[in-house]
Parts: structure tokens; C-alpha cells; sequence
């Protein structure tokens, strides 16, 4: 692998399922389409900017079912380029279940990551 090439690495779903793939800082779907970025404290963010949950060894997303505090919008990063998924993944590690208080956002609010130009908040396009 090449220097200039970013490490791609596979976001998995408690069931095991890879629905997102991490080139750090960017966030990509399974169609390597553009649906967030992370933060160097494993805070996930939406394409606009909005808190999402947090990453976690495993590797999934998780958040709190019930959040009284909502944490401020942050700027997002320069959208990057699509990206190209890998051909073949690794199999996921074991995942421990999740805790009630605790949702899997790739499997209960996958809406939360979508593309820029999707989303019941989009930005208009002119």
C-alpha cells in the first residue's frame, strides 16, 4: 500500500454487518458516498455537522437512547472524494450486546448518517 493511500476501515453493525467505512476523519456508506466525519475524541458527526454518537473499539457507532444534552453543531471538514469500498472485508469481531440505555445508530437511526444531498435537513441546492 502506498503512502498516499488513507487506511479504509470497516464500521460494523451489532448484527456484524459492515454498513460504513472510516478514512479517517471522513465516514463513507457501503456506496462510498460521503454520510459524516469523527473527531479525534470518536465523536461521529452527520455531513451537516450534527452530533451522531460515538465510535467505539468494536468498531460501531453508538449513542445514548435518551440525550438531554445535546452537543453544539461543529463546521464539517472539505467534503472529500467518493471513495471505493474494499472488495472483500474482514469477518467483525465479537460484539458485545449493548446495554438498553445505548442504541447501534447504522441499525436503529441509520438516518442520521446520510449523504449531503439527502436527509430531512439538506441544504438546498441552487
Amino acid at each position: 500500500m502506498s503512502s498516499n493511500q488513507t487506511t479504509i476501515i470497516p464500521i460494523y453493525t451489532t448484527k456484524g454487518d459492515a454498513e460504513a467505512f472510516l478514512a479517517y476523519p471522513y465516514l463513507f456508506n457501503r456506496s462510498g458516498d460521503w454520510i459524516g466525519f469523527i473527531t479525534p475524541k470518536r465523536e461521529v458527526y452527520s455531513v451537516l455537522g450534527d452530533f451522531v454518537g460515538t465510535l467505539t473499539n468494536d468498531p460501531r457507532i453508538i449513542r445514548k437512547r435518551a440525550t438531554s444534552s445535546l452537543k453544539p453543531r461543529l463546521k464539517p471538514p472539505p467534503r472529500p472524494r467518493r471513495i471505493y469500498p474494499p472488495a472483500t472485508i474482514p469477518l467483525p469481531p465479537m460484539m458485545p450486546e449493548l446495554s438498553h440505555s445505548v442504541i447501534d445508530v447504522l441499525l436503529e437511526a441509520p438516518e442520521r448518517l446520510h449523504t449531503v444531498d439527502t436527509g430531512e435537513s439538506r441544504l438546498d441546492l441552487d
